[in-house]
């Protein structure tokens, strides 16, 4: 039977619309003839903003209720930032399709007519992220910024900096890029001696895993090479047991022979501790680059700094 509609599960930001919609225009483009809606759902991120995400825990944060909608039936596929996506899905669901990845690094952003980096930032200057990834490499570099928990979509963020909230914010340049504000980076954080969160402006498309008439549909819209590269990041998360609010970056890049290089870092809160790999291997054995990673940190003392800051934090329980 011909399917007519599909139906997309999203956030609500504009970030998250504007990843839905072009998933929407890829399929549409692909088959006319096929009607593409998108429902908002909101998420227990969504709905709990004056919290560190680090202290609600962040198991499916930004994913469980669209992954409940896919379950029920209630939508055919749900798009996400691959960075939000937890490395083990839900039972019934697959990762069916990983774009092509839009710049992966971080970026510095200035409040207007701000111009510069870190390295221009005054002592004591206030700086905004919600990440403790991006706290423990700002600790390392510049030990004297007062690093401020900052929570909100990308308008928020940026809103609170013009309204001179903080002196700079760390951002994804992924979505800076995708929503028309690269006049505002000051600086780009380059790899590898600045690593960003696993899977950085990738989108995923998630589906279930018994509906072979959606999957199919996805399959132009798959990159290898950018899957490859997130299978391998993917990997050395899994592996190190951690999640998007533990200090781990990770970075895979695939050169025109098919040899996949991954960078990867596990850092302690202060910064003062920060433990490096490189892997290398076939682009088709990306999983195992992955795991070898995470070994190597491992050996060199990676579980001592996840534990100690796994017992630094205590999750408060999500909303009901």
């Amino acid at each position: 039977m011909r399917m007519d509609t599909l139906r997309i599960a999203s956030r609500g930001s504009e970030l998250a619309l504007w990843q839905s919609r072009t998933v929407q225009a890829a399929l549409t483009a692909a088959d006319p003839a096929l009607q593409v809606e998108i429902d908002v759902i909101k998420t227990t991120g969504d709905n709990i903003q004056d919290v560190p995400l680090a202290k609600i825990g962040d198991k499916g944060l930004f994913t469980k209720e669209l992954d409940a909608a896919l379950l029920s039936g209630a939508a055919d596929l749900a798009v996400h930032s691959l960075k939000d996506v937890p490395t083990r899905l839900p039972d019934g669901l697959t990762l069916a399709a990983v774009t092509s990845r839009e710049d992966p690094r971080d970026v510095v952003i200035l409040p207007p007519g701000g111009r510069g980096g870190l390295y221009y930032l005054k002592s004591g200057a206030k700086v905004g992220t919600s990440s403790l990834r991006r706290r423990a490499q700002l600790q390392a570099l510049r030990p004297d910024l007062d690093i401020t928990d900052l929570r909100g979509n990308l308008n928020t963020r940026l809103a609170k900096l013009d309204a001179g909230a903080y002196d700079a914010i760390i951002l994804a340049a992924a979505g800076v890029l995708r929503l028309g504000w690269a006049e505002r980076i000051g600086q780009y954080l380059d790899a590898p001696a600045w690593l960003p969160a696993v899977g950085q402006g990738a989108l995923a498309v998630v589906a279930r895993a018994d509906r072979p008439d959606v999957i199919d549909r996805l399959h132009p819209l798959h990159d290898p090479h950018a899957a490859a590269c997130t299978v391998a990041e993917r990997a050395l998360l899994r592996a190190l047991e951690g999640g998007c609010q533990v200090p781990i970056g990770a970075l895979a890049t695939v050169d025109a022979d098919g040899v996949i290089a991954l960078h990867g870092l596990v850092a302690a809160l202060d910064g003062r501790r920060i433990l490096r790999v490189q892997e290398v291997g076939s682009m088709h054995e990306a999983e195992d680059v992955g795991r070898r990673a995470a070994d190597a940190l491992m050996a060199r003392g990676a579980g001592e700094i996840l534990a100690s800051i796994r017992a630094s934090l205590s999750p408060q329980p999500a909303a009901p």
